[in-house]
């Protein structure tokens, strides 16, 4: 009985050892659900292990004042298949990230400048909500709607980590009035107006 656990075991550990040290993202290749396929070792770099676009600051000249810089296995190929990801927001005195999902991740933001003011609503709308401060951490979890406000008369900056290569994502507003989706749908759905309906699809882009 204790040979026959012993086998069990080892073979459960065994089934989830990776059978290679890394796999570093080819980006001339399709992606997966389960991410990139592996760049050749042989042309593998030190490079590839390594990334510097977060130490610049975003541009939030935009409709949200705000600017998210990432670091996903499409930007940083050493990151693909290790389920794990980075980016930075700048938010400018008023921005914000407006309320949006990670289907694929979750998600913990450090605030390293200026003040931030940030929450999640649970599958039971319940509603958690933090002003954050320097050297705060706040946690989202997994496919929840989240957001960031700047509540500083300055720049705020934070620093986000995913657990995923690829988090995904999807900007509630943007899914609503960017698109083609039928203004008569969206009225139906969210209890808006048209006239406000119209309004937002004229800000965003959409159509229809």
């Amino acid at each position: 009985m204790f040979k026959l656990l012993f086998l069990l075991a080892i073979f459960i550990l065994g089934s989830n050892a990776a059978v290679q040290d890394f796999c570093v993202a080819d980006l001339k290749g399709p992606e997966s659900p389960a991410g990139y396929s592996c760049k050749s070792v042989a042309n593998v770099t030190v490079n590839d292990f390594v990334f510097s676009g977060l130490s610049a600051a975003g541009n939030t000249a935009s409709i949200i004042k705000a600017a998210v810089t990432p670091a996903f296995a499409a930007q940083f190929p050493g990151l693909n298949g290790l389920g794990l990801s980075a980016a930075r927001l700048d938010l400018a005195p008023g921005g914000v990230i407006p309320f949006h999902t990670h289907p694929g991740a979750s998600e913990v933001l450090l605030v390293v400048q200026g003040s931030i003011t940030a929450g999640f609503v649970s599958s039971a709308n319940t509603v958690y909500l933090k002003t954050l401060k320097k050297g705060d951490l706040m946690v989202f979890p997994q496919g929840l709607l989240h957001f960031q406000v700047s509540d500083a008369g300055y720049t705020s900056v934070g620093f986000v980590f995913f657990s995923s290569s690829n988090p995904g994502l999807q900007i509630t507003d943007f899914a609503l009035f960017a698109n083609d989706l039928p203004t008569k749908l969206v009225e139906a759905t969210t209890f808006l107006d048209e006239a406000t309906i119209k309004k937002l699809k004229g800000v965003l882009g959409g159509t229809n």
